[in-house]
């Protein structure tokens, strides 16, 4: 993966991030607006979480050594599971901030400046989670993809804190902003589930690619008699396969080298993001 290019992608957004949370966290303490307090917090977590990401891509680029002898990719996706962490922290902050409104209720001071940070920081955000998400893929980053999932829960929360400020500005009884201020919460909860769930799979080395694809592309080389023991692990740019194949029992050493090396070639030509291939040879019938 290009970290440089990487990089480039989360200091760009960092600055979007922090100057959406600024916004809103300054007019949504100034307005005492218990949501848009909380979907400041929730994007100021976005900045925090790209700085840890920078961190990640540097650590996560360094190459191949003594005691990291399969690199240090897996840094990034470590840097991924810390956004979860962090989003399980601000979720629980912002339910104990609203349980304590629930017994002090604040009336929120609605007016259009509301609604105009509102519009405009959801824009932003809108525009940073398709441009981390398509360099995400395009890079075949595990933290920018998880990152723009998160700006997209950003998304959905700061449209329900939009309607929410149009409830209060109808009349309706503030604890509603109180009540979509634990909604928020709960949102930025599956989120936080959702990236762990996938960051999680990648560290516990869980399979990346069925198994049944692989013996398909295997079984098309006319010196394999079966294949079996197919196992992958790793993430979706850096791919680990190891498998065995029955061959014929006549069959010659220096073809059985060549063979082995012609797999590793076809696999990585049609999975892309296959790095590694270690293929077991065994004659058929043993």
């Amino acid at each position: 993966m290009e970290y440089g290019q990487a990089r480039k992608v989360l200091i760009y957004t960092l600055i979007l991030n922090w100057l959406v949370a600024g916004t809103k966290l300054f007019y949504g303490l100034i307005t005492r607006s218990a949501s848009m307090t909380a979907d400041g917090l929730h994007s100021f977590a976005d900045g925090t979480n790209n700085i840890i990401g920078l961190m990640g891509f540097y650590i996560a680029a360094r190459p191949v050594d003594k005691t990291h002898p399969y690199g240090h990719e897996k840094y990034e996706t470590l840097t991924a599971l810390s956004i979860g962490g962090l989003l399980l922290i601000v979720a629980f902050n912002i339910i104990k901030e609203a349980a304590q409104r629930f017994n002090n209720p604040i009336i929120p001071d609605v007016n259009l400046g509301s609604f105009i940070v509102m519009a405009v920081t959801v824009g932003i955000n809108i525009f940073v989670m398709l441009y981390e998400k398509r360099e995400g893929k395009r890079l075949k980053s595990d933290f920018l993809v998880s990152d723009s999932y998160h700006t997209r829960s950003d998304i959905l929360v700061s449209c329900s804190v939009i309607a929410t400020l149009i409830a209060v500005k109808l009349g309706m009884p503030p604890i509603i902003d109180t009540i979509m201020a634990v909604l928020i919460a709960v949102f930025i909860g599956f989120s936080a589930f959702e990236i762990l769930w996938q960051t999680s799979r990648v560290l516990s080395d869980a399979a990346v690619v069925p198994p049944e694809i692989i013996k398909t592309i295997i079984m098309g080389f006319d010196d394999v008699v079966n294949c079996h023991n197919i196992r992958t692990r790793g993430r979706q740019d850096n791919i680990c396969v190891d498998l065995h194949i029955w061959v014929k029992p006549n069959m010659h050493i220096d073809r059985s080298h060549e063979l082995a090396h012609s797999i590793e070639e076809k696999l990585k030509k049609e999975i892309p993001g296959v790095k590694e291939v270690i293929t077991h040879i065994e004659p058929a019938g043993k």
